[in-house]
């Protein structure tokens, strides 16, 4: 997997101070994506040990919140194992701290209605995640007063809460 960058600090993509990822590939390309670069799976740096170790340290500080996925598309089948021991570690060493991640892929309808059936390491990964914003960047339905979202259409998912209803239920706005 490649990144395209990582932020030490992020107050944009979530609640409070945040470590952001973003991931390198995306299949979605849509229109006015304020990321295109970062279509290209092969965009940016590698993700090595190096970088994963970076995020664990940059987290440490209690005033960090969590963690942010964004990219391209953290959710594509390959970088979904390129994430997977990240997200393994943070939940281990920071079970405080909780994790945002950013996906043009419907939750309901691909992720646990397609990808958690054919794969285990989608559904281990919906198992660390916190809050999900999913949909596609529409431009049509741009709205630039919502919060952590770009567009009308796309929703903010409380991810553990949506899993053990079994139907979406949206984050109503508190501190995860």
């Amino acid at each position: 997997m490649n990144y395209a960058d990582i932020k030490q600090y992020d107050v944009a993509n979530g609640i409070g101070v945040r470590v952001s990822l973003f991931v390198s590939g995306c299949t979605h390309h849509c229109r006015d994506c304020f990321n295109k670069e970062a279509w290209d799976f092969n965009y940016g740096q590698p993700f090595t040990e190096k970088e994963l170790e970076d995020i664990i340290t940059y987290l440490k500080p209690s005033y960090v919140a969590g963690l942010s996925l964004l990219g391209g598309e953290p959710m594509e089948p390959q970088n979904q194992e390129g994430l997977l021991p990240l997200l393994r570690r943070v939940h281990s060493e920071y079970p405080e701290k909780n994790i945002w991640c950013y996906t043009g892929y419907l939750f309901d309808r691909d992720l646990v209605g397609k990808m958690c059936k054919e794969s285990e390491i989608t559904r281990e990964l919906l198992s660390y995640i916190d809050i999900l914003v999913d949909g596609e960047f529409e431009a049509e339905h741009k709205n630039l007063k919502v919060n952590f979202r770009g567009s009308d259409n796309q929703r903010i998912i409380d991810v553990k809460k949506s899993l053990a209803a079994g139907e979406v239920i949206h984050w109503e706005g508190e501190v995860v």
